[in-house]
């Protein structure tokens, strides 16, 4: 299995790109490295399938990688969170798109340490 390792052990990894998937999901825009961009749009592409399949044990699984947060606050007052975000908002707009939910626009060297940074973005 191919991935990138992005200097951390597995846990710090699968933590990670659950904060970066969820992040995306609720801002549906995010400014990060190259790399992290390059393994959180395989992931994210996953869970836009799974929103698109829309079945029970695909929002189960979803729900066992993406955290709980709140995503916004409709008009009435309610709250939504990430999830269900994801399967009513996020997921409906790719019903007719086979694949490449997100784009990677690159920026240019971060300041401190030189480290290419790019605004990952859903299409």
């Amino acid at each position: 299995m191919a991935y990138a390792k992005l200097g951390r052990t597995s846990s710090q990894r699968k933590a990670l790109l659950r904060d970066l998937v969820t992040d995306l999901i609720i801002n549906e825009r995010i400014e990060t490295t190259e790399a992290k961009a390059k393994e959180l749009r395989r992931v994210m592409d996953k869970m836009i399938t799974l929103g698109k399949r829309g079945d029970l044990h695909a929002r189960r699984q979803v729900a066992s990688f993406v955290r709980k947060e709140v995503a916004n606050v409709n008009d009435e007052g309610k709250t939504q969170d990430a999830i269900q975000k994801l399967f009513s908002d996020i997921a409906p707009r790719y019903d007719e798109r086979q694949g490449g939910y997100t784009r990677i626009l690159k920026l240019g060297p971060r300041r401190g340490d030189g480290a290419p940074m790019v605004i990952i973005e859903l299409v």
